[in-house]
């Protein structure tokens, strides 16, 4: 290997290497792949059009644009590599979801959370509700980080 560079993403490598053989020079660019671990225990490759699908849902009715919703599943991709294992569970991919989701539509947010989190009754939505009004809408939430 003559030279490796990571890119600006952090998601690929880009490595300049030399045949031993013949001498000639070329270039391999390896990327980890990212799965996630379904309930039921099978992997599959992280598809960010999975997220987007997902959270088009809670946002059905809401003043989100498509192009808002590939930007959250870029971010949610990003904060998943960004950890630096090449598989993470379901579950984490849905907390990843929360706070993008939070900042880009309250609504959608709740919706959302009421499905993931299992909202059982009308205390749920208010005691989200509740912990939205004291943080505002400039922080992530602190329980975005739990079940």
């Amino acid at each position: 290997m003559i030279d490796s560079r990571t890119a600006e993403d952090g998601t690929s490598t880009r490595r300049r290497r030399q045949c031993q053989a013949c001498s000639r020079r070329f270039t391999t660019v390896e990327t980890v792949a990212l799965s996630v671990i379904k309930r039921c225990g099978t992997a599959e490759p992280f598809n960010r059009d999975k997220v987007v699908s997902g959270v088009r849902r809670a946002c059905q009715g809401r003043p989100v644009s498509e192009d808002q919703l590939t930007m959250l599943a870029h971010q949610v991709e990003d904060q998943i590599r960004s950890n630096g294992v090449a598989e993470v569970d379901s579950h984490q991919v849905g907390l990843a979801v929360l706070g993008p989701l939070r900042r880009l539509d309250e609504v959608a947010y709740l919706r959302f959370a009421s499905v993931y989190r299992s909202f059982e009754s009308i205390e749920d939505f208010l005691k989200e509700i509740a912990v939205l009004r004291k943080t505002g809408n400039d922080n992530d939430l602190g329980e975005d980080n739990q079940p």
